[in-house]
């Protein structure tokens, strides 16, 4: 054992006090190392925080100034396109209004549809109403081609009727009417909207069309009647009616009703029967009178589609008149403007119905039991089309091709589907048995 001087006592007393005084400075220092470490990691975390939050800040401030920007270049662009579009609705509605305007001059038609299809402008004391389904256009259209008819016998007024100007060519103005309203005159005058009165040449008529075509100077013209189909009206329709019914004073009226009826067959007088003629013709409940035989029937266009020829007159029948198909007229009317007699198919026989009882007996005719339709032969012309194929007095005759007879009018209006030189089949009854024979049809002298 090493036995330490006092020097080195004091010295190793020195240095253990000096570890004792370094220990709690070491504490301290290990203390304070710790705290300056937490506080750093806490700083540490709070710089970690503070760019985040400094972020958040910063992208806060570049969305506002980007939706700033984007608002500005919005109601920019806004701007631009709320002017490119009034410019392009001003050019639309210029464009529009040029073209209409052509449409309306160069188209009629358009018109009509316009109207028809609903509301007219009408102007009434200064102030504009609108009027539903009005046919005040399709009358204009119309109105100044009417004209009141009048016939004189002996210098004296025996009938009135009405007619329109169907053509005009480079003298003259053509007009139809109904063959009973000029028949057997000897002066016929028209008298036009205008009140002009003229004296009226009559080209061509036929009593079983109930046609005629009477001629006058272009001068007195205004107006020429456009020519629809009946074809494509259809029943329920509205149409109406521009006449002279009574006459003078009433001339010009304008009535309207519905189309009623189509392929109606009306059995009239023509010749010395009292009904010798079936006319297929329109039905309708527009008022038609004494003196509007001849005038137009129209569509709300203002298109004629018959012209009206009789109506049913019963103390207990109201509203039922009758109107040729125009069809029907225009088929033959360039005959009648030549002044061409209408050549109709002919048996070459003379007739009576089953139900004339005088003339059968005169004739000796016997009709079987049991058989109430068909045209009983009473003479046979000789060397006539019925002559020729075997068809005898006492024969009755009950089928002209596939077609029923009923009696005389129906017989007639069958064989007057056919032409003269062609070839029908006639059936008849002889001694109560049914036979058919082939008959080159004549034609009317």
């Amino acid at each position: 054992m090493k036995i330490m001087n006092k020097a080195e006592e004091k010295k190793s007393k020195d240095i253990e006090e000096a570890i004792i005084e370094e220990e709690p400075k070491k504490e301290k220092i290990e203390k304070k190392e710790s705290t300056e470490f937490v506080e750093k990691e806490e700083k540490i975390k709070e710089a970690e925080i503070e760019p985040v939050e400094e972020n958040k800040e910063e992208e806060k401030k570049d969305y506002l100034l980007e939706e700033y920007y984007r608002r500005k270049s919005k109601n920019k662009t806004g701007e631009v396109s709320g002017f490119k579009l009034f410019i392009i609705i001003v050019i639309a509605f210029i464009t529009g209004g040029i073209v209409m305007v052509g449409l309306s001059r160069f188209v009629p038609i358009l018109e009509s549809a316009i109207d028809t299809n609903g509301i007219n402008t009408i102007t009434k004391n200064e102030t504009q109403v609108y009027e539903k389904s009005s046919l005040a256009p399709a009358v204009e259209k119309i109105y100044d081609a009417v004209v009141l008819v009048q016939c004189y016998s002996n210098d004296e007024l025996a009938s009135s009727g009405t007619g329109f100007v169907y053509k005009v060519d480079s003298k003259y103005g053509y007009i139809l009417t109904n063959a009973h309203v000029v028949n057997d005159m000897e002066k016929v005058e028209v008298t036009f909207t205008d009140d002009e009165e003229a004296e009226v040449q009559v080209l061509g008529k036929d009593s079983y069309l109930d046609l005629a075509v009477l001629r006058v100077d272009k001068k007195y013209v205004s107006l020429v009647a456009n020519i629809g189909s009946s074809e494509k009206v259809n029943l329920g329709d509205t149409v109406f009616t521009v006449g002279s019914p009574m006459g003078y004073d009433y001339r010009g009226s304008v009535t309207s009703g519905i189309l009623s009826g189509k392929d109606r067959m009306v059995t009239v007088s023509v010749g010395s029967y009292s009904e010798d003629w079936v006319m297929r013709v329109l039905q309708i409940d527009a008022s038609i009178n004494p003196g509007n035989s001849g005038g137009p029937l129209l569509n709300v266009n203002g298109e004629v589609i018959g012209i009206c020829s009789m109506k049913l007159v019963d103390s207990e029948i109201e509203g039922m008149g009758f109107a040729i198909p125009i069809e029907y007229a225009m088929s033959h009317v360039e005959q009648l403007e030549n002044g061409e007699k209408i050549e109709w198919p002919v048996l070459g026989i003379s007739m009576a119905n089953l139900t004339d009882l005088a003339n059968l007996y005169r004739y000796n005719v016997r009709v079987p039991d049991g058989v109430d339709e068909g045209v009983a032969v009473v003479e046979v012309q000789k060397d006539s089309a019925a002559d020729k194929a075997g068809i005898k007095v006492g024969d009755i005759v009950t089928k002209l091709g596939d077609k029923d007879v009923k009696n005389i009018a129906y017989l007639r209006y069958e064989l007057y589907q056919y032409s003269a030189g062609e070839e029908v089949e006639v059936t008849f009854l002889r001694d109560g048995k049914a036979e058919t024979v082939k008959v080159t049809l004549g034609k009317s002298s």
